[in-house]
């Protein structure tokens, strides 16, 4: 069933309108969320939301409850390629909970929220930028991280990343949900303006596997493998800055585990022929966000990599 949540007249007798399809099973259960498409050049949450509607449609007598698919909580930026929303220069993750009395995106956030909430579980799936490639994580903070974990680590990701940007965090859908008692996972994977589709496979059984859990899912299959998820805790993320402006030749690829010293990249001129810096990693790591753009300014964040501490 298609239902509308938002629908604003705009200039030149256009509309905004967001919309989710709501999945319902043979049997009564819980309600989990699926939401994409809040920042409009993240589409990696396209095909997830393709591969996970068309497998309920195919075997809709096996789930329990309902599943809600909104693909884009910001059709206008999805349209138009625009990581904001269109015409506000407004970042639609940093305005909720939004307001009822607002402008146009305080209210459509304010009403995300009011649709959201009271789900037993909402997924919020992000790409990365068109700069950077993210292996796939989920991204908690630390004052959810005992409730959030369990869930977490039965999505089929690479990475947890239990983190205190509470500052960012405050503003986000993830955080206005949580806040208020709706539990929320941020699923982070990929590039900007594509789609990977192995992660897109991946994260749908992921989902799948969480529903068995959560007994919304009866297939007579079993239950696919599960890939475990290294974890944050104990450990720390290394941010890693070029130094100098010009063009990255990689060495290294993401979702991989490196060692101190190794080369991640080497920064060039090519005006002038020279190497301007070779990046080596200073730490034993797990390698989970690299740099894919090409052309860096002094500053530019080059990688992350999440050192274990051997300690513990």
């Amino acid at each position: 069933m298609i239902k509308t949540i938002v629908s604003e007249a705009l200039p030149v007798g256009e509309r905004l309108e967001i919309k989710k399809n709501i999945i319902t099973g043979s049997k009564q259960g819980r309600r989990l969320c699926v939401v994409t498409g809040t920042h409009g050049d993240e589409l990696e949450g396209q095909f997830v939301c393709f591969e996970l509607a068309r497998i309920l449609n195919e075997n809709q007598e096996y789930l329990s409850g309902s599943v809600e698919i909104y693909p884009a909580l910001n059709p206008l930026g999805v349209d138009s390629i625009s990581r904001g929303f269109p015409g506000f220069d407004l970042d639609m993750n940093r305005i909720f909970p939004g307001a009822l009395e607002g402008h146009l995106v305080e209210n459509t956030a304010y009403k995300i929220i009011e649709d959201l909430k009271g789900a037993d579980m909402v997924l919020d799936i992000h790409s990365s930028n068109v700069f950077l490639n993210e292996v796939m994580q989920v991204r908690i903070s630390e004052e959810t991280a005992a409730l959030l974990l369990p869930y977490a680590r039965l999505l089929n990701v690479d990475f947890i990343w239990i983190h205190d940007a509470i500052t960012v965090l405050r503003s986000t859908l993830a955080y206005s949900l949580n806040s208020i008692g709706t539990k929320t996972l941020v699923v982070e994977m990929g590039i900007g303006m594509r789609i990977t589709r192995e992660y897109g496979q991946r994260l749908v059984k992921g989902i799948f596997n969480l529903m068995r859990s959560i007994d919304m899912w009866e297939a007579p299959e079993g239950a696919e493998i599960i890939e475990e998820p290294i974890i944050s805790t104990g450990g720390e993320v290394i941010f890693i800055n070029a130094d100098y402006s010009g063009v990255i030749i990689p060495s290294a690829k993401p979702s991989s585990f490196i060692k101190n010293g190794q080369e991640l990249c080497e920064i060039v001129s090519p005006f002038e022929g020279k190497v301007l810096q070779r990046v080596f990693s200073p730490v034993d790591g797990f390698l989970f966000t690299m740099r894919t753009y090409p052309i860096v300014y002094e500053g530019s964040l080059i990688a992350r990599i999440y050192k274990k501490d051997e300690r513990l």
